[in-house]
């Protein structure tokens, strides 16, 4: 397939990186009047319209589409989603107005308690069938990539259900997934005041069957003031890894909880949330192979505060935001409203903005030697944009799908 007059060709990273960090964020390869050359899944070649290279492909044949007046760029990669779940939680939305918070809620056996008791309910193929219309919307919006945790189950049965969702996802759907195991995302109401007992579970029982049916890419921890302690999640942690799980944390979103010294201790691939960080935290990250990943939609439905984007991009690090997408704390998988958040919210440039949304969170997934550029011999998932002036559009634009087609594996969508 050969893309011709598109109005601007952007995302491009002809270097190799793997993940863009400080200064380098800012960075973004743009041809304008470009032309790409897809062939099977991978993406040839790209340049200017006029080059002698586009010359000779307009003259072999091949399926020519042309894009006038659009952008093409990569798709996003969203790093951080709990898309496979049994039911909505809008009443709980009706608390928070009223006053009540995320721990109060949670306290009372709502939260995630409360999709654990719906998960339970459901049938696999009733969470299959909700959860691939998610995927179908998001794919719709521009996400080609996205990582999907379990957490919802917070029983043996129950987790290895979710997974085994997840896994018929993978085998079905044309987006790339990475499955992450989440046993410890909340604490059974059974096991209040002895949580080390439903960790002994987590270690003895879960992990062992999710290593033995191959169903879990990550191993995962809610580590954070009335969740799991530092000392619960190294455990879990080393658990994971004997099996072969890389590390990753949810950290630091209701307190400075020690979670990303932890993360960093266990070679987490990314440590997210992060909406409580001090210099601690920053001065921990820096020189490490852990990305930190902000999740804006969490920060706006619960309104806590921001995490510190820019001085983290000021001390040298990659910051990465995906959309946390899930039935209580952030009800949305849009990355075009991601975004456009990482400008309007935390000052990241739209350059800053679009590495954090395809580059960095592809390497937060462990897939950015394939996915998140646009990079000759990467597999061609990408975005052609509605009509726009530039890349600048995409985030100034809020609240409009501005995706006209997406390309996965090298096929039309």
């Amino acid at each position: 397939m050969l893309l011709v007059n598109i109005k601007e060709l952007v995302g491009i990273e002809e270097e190799g990186r793997l993940m863009k960090c400080g200064a380098e964020m800012s960075e973004i390869g743009r041809i304008k009047n470009a032309f790409l050359l897809t062939r099977g899944k991978k993406i040839v070649d790209y340049g200017p319209m006029d080059s002698p290279e586009c010359k000779r492909y307009l003259s072999e044949n091949r399926r020519i589409v042309d894009v006038s007046g659009s952008l093409v760029m990569p798709c996003f990669c969203d790093s951080h989603t709990h898309l496979v779940y049994a039911n909505s939680r809008e009443l709980e939305f009706v608390d928070k107005i009223r006053g009540l918070s995320y721990e109060e809620i949670a306290k009372r056996g709502g939260g995630i308690l409360n999709s654990a008791k719906a998960t339970a309910a459901a049938t696999e193929d009733e969470l299959y069938e909700t959860a691939m219309e998610r995927l179908n919307e998001i794919m719709h919006y521009g996400t080609g990539a996205v990582e999907i945790k379990s957490g919802y189950g917070l029983t043996t049965e129950s987790e290895l259900k979710l997974l085994r969702v997840i896994r018929r996802l993978k085998e079905n759907s044309p987006l790339t997934i990475k499955s992450n195991f989440l046993g410890a995302h909340g604490i059974p109401m059974e096991y209040r005041g002895h949580q080390e007992d439903y960790v002994d579970l987590v270690i003895n029982e879960m992990i062992p069957l999710v290593a033995s049916e191959d169903l879990a890419d990550f191993i995962d921890v809610f580590c954070d003031k009335g969740f799991f302690t530092c000392e619960d999640t190294e455990r879990i942690l080393m658990a994971g890894i004997k099996y072969g799980m890389r590390p990753k944390i949810h950290a630091n979103e209701m307190a400075v909880s020690g979670g990303v010294q932890v993360g960093v201790k266990y070679g987490a691939i990314s440590v997210d949330h992060l909406e409580q960080m001090g210099q601690a935290e920053i001065e921990c990250l820096k020189g490490s192979e852990t990305m930190p990943t902000i999740l804006p939609g969490c920060a706006f439905f619960l309104n806590l505060p921001l995490s510190p984007a820019r001085e983290m991009i000021k001390n040298g690090l990659p910051v990465a935001m995906a959309s946390d997408f899930n039935p209580g704390t952030s009800p949305s998988g849009n990355m075009q409203l991601v975004l456009s958040m990482a400008s309007i919210r935390y000052r990241l440039t739209p350059e800053e903005g679009l590495n954090a949304t395809t580059l960095n969170t592809a390497y937060a997934m462990g897939v950015s030697d394939e996915l998140g550029s646009i990079t000759r011999g990467k597999i061609a998932n990408l975005i052609i944009t509605q009509p726009m002036t530039q890349l600048e559009y995409m985030p100034y634009y809020y609240g409009a799908n501005k995706v006209a087609k997406v390309i996965l594996n090298g096929k039309m969508m």
